[in-house]
């Protein structure tokens, strides 16, 4: 053990220490990956800065490279604790707690803690130790991660019962995956290098199966590429960067209850096996889209299970806008490719009420946008009975509201305009009206246009009369676009 006030910092610097530590995980697919020996060597390396250094547990199970790892740390002598069947070791945290210093060193984060511990699990102590200001290096291995525990068990058939909570992982600072060829960890254990639960030819048997390690290597592998990911979209957002940094291909499939949605959404599961990339499907609920058929709504459904089935990210966000809301979330999560469906509805529709797909692609920026076209057969919805179809009263005073709004533009105009010409005007509002509302408001803005232009425009004015005949026709073109 060295001398205490060789590593000991300063006042100024003890002042100058964060209110909470930081956390740095050495991460394994299973035992004898060599996350111990990754973690001492970390800690020499900060030893030879001048940090002040010390080991609060770290189990050698006789190996002599650990042994000879830990020559030259400070190491805090362990507790005493007794229970009926004896004497027992562990971590002494009030000790560490007094000696107060810049790192400790806290092997094996899954453990339980034996009998008279202040805490029940380590991890709770690496919290208290995090609470007092004090930076903690641990270890852990992917299948004590609590949310994988079900999954591990499936893959190898051994129930693992030290788990640490997932949201003990998801705060630590920075993550260090500690990797090891399946084949050479088979290796290792053969010649006794690696301390299991129980005898080798038994591990070998029941865990160290080449494949159940390669997808315990897979999980850590996208344990730790999913937290450098939310490492580097935190940095983004703390510095207000809204652009997409195509570090990795990430997917976005944005569906609607359109039947081309399914197609989408098989398109980008093709699309993200050849990228090797994480897909999402996102559905956008709008006012608008909460007024959807009962028919539309399952299609939509089905359309989420097919997409989680595919292995896809589903997520369900409000919005006003579908397309400000489908690149808002596509910034804010790196997205860097969007696949959109482009129906082949009339080209007069889309000038009224704007193209979702053109918007996108205008101002989709550094974001790659693929654009599938549908089949005439897949634009047009199933039809709505008069049961399914449900219009608010706020629909109806908007239908109404526009047709205010051209019988008040109308009056200054109507002197230098023949009548006939402003019943454009009225057109527009109905055709407005049931492209944005529906069959409804579009009636009623017909009815009231019938009216208004009765009353405003065709002399006599200011009275339902009818001088010309000719404008009855103009009275049914109105109604007939309305319906």
């Amino acid at each position: 053990m060295n001398d205490r006030s060789i590593h000991s910092e300063s006042d100024t610097q003890a002042q100058e220490r964060p209110a909470r530590g930081k956390l740095r995980l050495f991460l394994g697919y299973a035992a004898g990956v060599g996350k111990t020996s990754a973690m001492l060597n970390a800690a020499h390396q900060r030893l030879q800065e001048g940090i002040d250094v010390v080991v609060g547990w770290a189990e050698t199970h006789g190996r002599v490279e650990i042994e000879r790892l830990l020559q030259g740390l400070e190491i805090i002598p362990l507790q005493q604790f007794a229970d009926p069947r004896g004497l027992h070791r562990g971590m002494d945290l009030d000790a560490i707690l007094a000696r107060r210093p810049r790192l400790v060193l806290v092997d094996e984060l899954a453990h339980i803690n034996v009998r008279g511990a202040r805490h029940v699990r380590r991890y709770q102590d690496v919290e208290e130790l995090l609470s007092s200001g004090i930076d903690v290096y641990t270890t852990l291995n992917i299948e004590h991660l609590e949310s994988l525990n079900d999954v591990v068990a499936q893959i190898t058939g051994v129930t693992v019962r030290e788990t640490v909570p997932d949201r003990i992982v998801d705060r630590v600072d920075s993550i260090e995956l500690i990797d090891l060829p399946p084949d050479e960890l088979i290796q290792r254990l053969r010649y006794g290098k690696v301390h299991f639960a129980f005898r080798a030819a038994a591990a070998t048997e029941k865990f160290f199966r080449p494949g159940n390690l390669t997808a315990l290597r897979e999980m850590a592998l996208r344990h730790t590429a999913a937290h450098v990911d939310d490492q580097m979209r935190a940095y983004k957002k703390d510095h207000a960067i809204f652009y997409t940094w195509a570090a990795s291909d990430r997917l976005l499939v944005p569906i609607s209850a359109n039947p081309l949605s399914e197609r989408l959404v098989r398109t980008g599961r093709r699309l993200a096996n050849q990228l090797n990339a994480e897909w999402f499907v996102l559905y956008v609920e709008t006012p608008h889209n909460a007024r959807l058929s009962e028919a539309e709504r399952d299609r939509l459904a089905r359309t989420m299970r097919l997409a989680e089935e595919l292995g896809a990210r589903t997520v369900t966000i409000p919005g006003q806008s579908v397309h400000d809301s489908i690149l808002q979330y596509a910034r804010s999560h790196n997205i860097t490719k969007i696949i959109v469906g482009k129906s082949l509805g009339a080209r007069w529709a889309e000038l009224l009420r704007g193209s979702v797909v053109d918007h996108i692609i205008h101002h989709s920026d550094e974001i790659d946008v693929y654009v599938i076209s549908s089949t005439r057969e897949s634009h047009f919805p199933i039809p709505r009975t008069g049961s399914e179809t449900r219009h608010g009263l706020r629909e109806y005073l908007y239908a109404a509201g526009i047709v205010v709004l051209v019988s008040i533009v109308g009056q200054p105009i109507h002197l230098v305009i023949d009548p006939t010409n402003l019943v454009m005007l009225y057109l527009l509002a109905v055709v407005v009206a049931a492209i944005r509302w529906g069959r409804g408001p579009s009636v009623l803005a017909a009815v009231l246009s019938v009216l208004a232009f009765d009353f405003f425009m065709v002399p006599p004015r200011l009275t339902l009369a009818v001088s010309d005949v000719q404008y009855f026709l103009t009275f049914v073109g109105l109604l007939a676009v309305g319906l």
